[in-house]
């Protein structure tokens, strides 16, 4: 079955340097003579969904390492995760937090771009195909956007192409008017965006992933606000998110996966074939250029790899280890456990115990390049609909207990768990961070509840054997303006406080 390849696609020939704004201002290089065909704009909407490759290996750097669900200390020197896993203030020049503001907004500008091109030269296209195309950038550029505010607050925005002397002029915005800017784009897309797409176009953006993604703005804005200019805006939005978690689940379109190992299978990933799968970032292994995945590897030692697999190494370095109170907050029969997780360690010649997450790791299908696995990522997935159509009937949204209960058990029915009957949202919530470890939500999932700091603290005092990792202050919910931003144009903006 065909997926829609993420092919990458020079837009500008604009050279740039360490004092630019990273906001990707427009040159007038080729951008202005590239669309001119209908196929064109297929590719440069292609090339908006290439960005979506490094969003699973953000979500294991900078939300899972950050959470307590991993206990990411370094044992063979120095590595690049130290700093977002121990809360040090030196994250202001971190790898993974600078990529994270690049790589989004390099997208936004692929998108605005795209977007500008439609507006000018779109009739080449059609009118019906030329109304989606723009429905689907306008969905990633909220995709975007809502990564980018969960992990940094206030931020520059941009929806339209700028020149490099605009771009030193643009401030952050208020987190009001991100949001403002994410709900807009969405709720233009809803009513355009299709149901389904052909098997030629499997990948593209959904009617049923807006409005997943939509309800977890609303969600998103409801959390606390921890007194700091994060994503909460303690908005008490659960009842607008509801409705649009109900349309997708009564759409017939989706279901939970028969088995867990199932969810996650190389064999049936694909949208519609894996009917958990409601939007995908795709990969496709064995490709010149590499259109594989990488996130695979991340959590996974070296060692693993070269001493069991007897395989080259791969992405983890020492690897990141699960901590041992999410592994043993399974129940001996919750298959999630066995499935998810290996009992391996060895580093320079010394043997440990220590869980690590294994969920996408297929050993069968071990690539030649380390950057090049073949299974693709569920951004959004159905039992994260359920979950969250739970929580908001807990926070007051129109729904039973039964129906939280329904949902809740379900889940750990499908795992060989036991059953429960009255759900707080507490059990809620440590279900989630047993059903989607490794899956990148956990610190949104902490960030909206209110009791981040509290839980981190606890997790910390308890689980930090090593001694390296910080208490949490509320400041750190949030990342810190990457430095080099900061240095392009000294005074413009102004540093996440506590860093």
């Amino acid at each position: 079955m065909k997926k829609i390849l993420y092919l990458l696609l020079i837009l500008s020939t604009m050279a740039s340097c360490k004092k630019e704004l990273t906001i990707e201002p427009l040159s007038t290089g080729t951008t202005e003579t590239f669309y001119r065909t209908q196929e064109d704009f297929i590719q440069g909407s292609n090339a908006i969904y290439n960005s979506l490759r490094s969003y699973p290996d953000r979500l294991i750097n900078l939300s899972e390492t950050r959470s307590d669900n991993l206990y990411a200390i370094s044992v063979l020197g120095t590595q690049l995760y130290d700093p977002i896993n121990a809360f040090r203030t030196d994250a202001v020049s971190n790898t993974y937090v600078n990529a994270a503001w690049n790589d989004n907004y390099n997208a936004i500008y692929r998108a605005n771009i795209f977007l500008d091109q439609l507006d000018q030269k779109g009739d080449v296209v059609g009118a019906a195909l030329r109304e989606r195309l723009r429905a689907e950038a306008r969905f990633l550029r909220a995709f975007y956007y809502f990564d980018l505010v969960r992990y940094f607050g206030k931020l520059p925005v941009v929806t339209r192409p700028v020149t490099a002397l605009e771009a030193v002029e643009i401030p952050r915005s208020p987190v009001a008017d991100v949001y403002k800017v994410i709900i807009e784009d969405l709720q233009y897309a809803i009513p355009i965006l299709p149901a389904t797409y052909p098997a030629t176009n499997i990948g593209r953006a959904t009617k049923y992933a807006a409005e997943s993604l939509l309800a977890m703005v609303y969600m998103a804005r409801s959390g606390a606000t921890y007194g700091i200019e994060g994503p909460g805006m303690g908005l008490n939005e659960y009842n607008l998110a509801l409705p649009l978690l109900n349309d997708v689940i009564n759409s017939g379109q989706f279901a939970l996966g028969t088995t867990y190992a199932g969810i996650f299978s190389y064999a049936t990933q694909n949208p519609g074939v894996n009917r958990e799968a409601i939007f995908d970032v795709m990969h496709t292994s064995g490709l010149n250029p590499v259109l594989g995945a990488s996130f695979v590897s991340l959590p996974v030692p070296d060692a693993y790899f070269t001493s069991v697999l007897v395989k080259p190494a791969q992405l983890g370095g020492s690897g990141r280890p699960t901590s041992y109170d999410l592994y043993n907050s399974y129940e001996d029969a919750d298959t999630r456990k066995s499935f998810s997780y290996i009992l391996y360690f060895t580093q320079l010649g010394i043997p440990g115990n220590r869980p690590f997450l294994k969920k996408y790791l297929d050993v069968t299908k071990v690539p030649a390049v380390i950057t090049d696995w073949g299974i693709n990522f569920m951004a959004i997935r159905y039992t994260d609909v359920l979950m969250l159509k739970a929580e908001c009937i807990l926070r007051g949204a129109p729904g039973a207990q039964s129906d939280v209960d329904l949902i809740y058990n379900q889940v750990r029915t499908r795992s060989g768990a036991s059953t429960a009957s009255n759900v707080t949202l507490a059990q809620l919530y440590a279900e989630r961070r047993r059903e989607f470890s490794g899956e990148g939500s956990r610190w949104f999932d902490l960030q909206r509840s209110g009791n981040l700091v509290t839980t981190m603290n606890q997790w910390i005092a308890a689980n930090d054997d090593l001694k390296q990792i910080q208490p949490v202050i509320a400041n750190w919910i949030i990342y810190p303006i990457p430095q080099a931003q900061l240095d392009a144009k000294p005074g413009l903006y102004s540093q996440n406080p506590g860093y």
